[in-house]
């Protein structure tokens, strides 16, 4: 007996809409199409090979190979995938001395500028910060006068995210004698080693840390919580989620609708935990008066849809109803994650 499209995806563990675009590839076509209706419907032997090709997606394995595996006796298909992943890391190895010589013409000394915060900017920062459906809140922050911080922990441990969040708002609270850089990237070593000494196996946090110096915003960032900033009613993202998902979508080996429904869409190839030497993205960006900067963790952005968090980001009205009117919509979503917004508008 047949399968519509929707029992099959719930047995397979695939959205409708990954199916649909499976079968728009050439990767998996349904057992039968009704002529009348166009409704998909599968053979439940076809469940194995649903599952074989999402998880061939994952790993960024092309099109064309996906087909030759699919259609390879079930035999061969383990020395097909072992095959091209060893092609995979021989390629990232040769590549990796043509990145190191581009990054060392590309290091140019930065400009010259204040460590001291201008008098002029002034930030004015509200907080929301909810545990929606889960056991335990395991996100941390901190919104300190110039200093801000999230960190969305995972793991039995509710320490390890706060733990990360304190080291950071250490900066805030220090003078420092490195440039934002230098101070960050230790604040994160910090961070790290404090996560290594609290966790256990299975531990572990992101951390995102937004730093008002001088006419400059430094970002330090580790994970899939991201840093958002309003200018002129324009929204743009400024840090890069670190999952394997958002990887191969920026690589055009997923779509965007497969990874919003990607059952491994939340899993991380970066994060601090025990025993994990991580590196953390470090960038910055100008800061006007007028400017609106808004942390967000994957409890918010992954419950809505873009646009219309990008519609509450924008609302002309002050730091404490922007942030009222995202909790309100994460809650209306169904809160099924803790969440954790910041809004910080600069002014004169």
């Amino acid at each position: 007996m047949h399968l519509t499209i929707g029992d099959f995806g719930r047995a397979s563990g695939l959205s409708a809409k990954a199916l649909r675009l499976y079968d728009d590839l050439g990767l998996l076509r349904p057992a039968e199409v009704d002529p009348w209706t166009g409704y998909r419907r599968y053979a439940p032997e076809q469940l194995d090979q649903a599952r074989l090709v999402a998880r061939l997606r994952l790993v960024g394995m092309p099109l064309a190979r996906i087909r030759e595996v699919c259609a390879a006796s079930p035999d061969t298909r383990a020395s097909m995938v072992s095959a091209y992943w060893s092609q995979v890391v021989a390629d990232h190895t040769s590549r990796r001395a043509v990145v190191a010589a581009l990054v060392d013409e590309l290091d140019t000394k930065e400009h010259p500028m204040s460590t001291t915060p201008t008098q002029h900017l002034f930030a004015r920062p509200a907080v929301r910060h909810g545990q929606g459906a889960r056991d335990a809140q395991l996100d941390a922050v901190h919104a300190g006068t110039l200093l801000f911080a999230v960190a969305d922990g995972f793991g039995s441990s509710p320490s390890v995210a706060a733990a990360a969040v304190g080291a950071a708002a250490e900066l805030e609270r220090a003078p420092f004698d490195a440039t934002p850089e230098a101070a960050l990237q230790a604040a994160v070593a910090r961070a790290s080693a404090r996560v290594g000494e609290l966790g256990e196996d299975g531990d572990g946090t992101t951390l995102t840390v937004l730093w008002l110096v001088g006419d400059r915003a430094h970002v330090a960032h580790v994970g899939d919580a991201r840093v958002h900033r309003v200018r002129d009613g324009e929204v743009a993202t400024l840090t890069r989620d670190h999952t394997l998902v958002q990887a191969l979508v920026e690589e055009g080996r997923l779509t965007q609708d497969e990874a919003r429904d990607h059952e491994h869409r939340a899993l991380l190839n970066r994060a601090l935990a025990p025993g994990a030497a991580v590196e953390a993205d470090l960038l910055a960006a100008d800061v006007r008066p007028g400017d609106r900067f808004v942390l967000t963790t994957d409890g918010v952005h992954s419950v809505l849809e873009r646009d219309v968090l990008d519609g509450l980001l924008r609302a002309a009205a002050d730091a404490d109803a922007v942030a009222d009117g995202v909790e309100a919509a994460v809650v209306s979503a169904g809160a099924s994650d803790n969440y954790t917004v910041v809004v910080v508008d600069v002014t004169a």
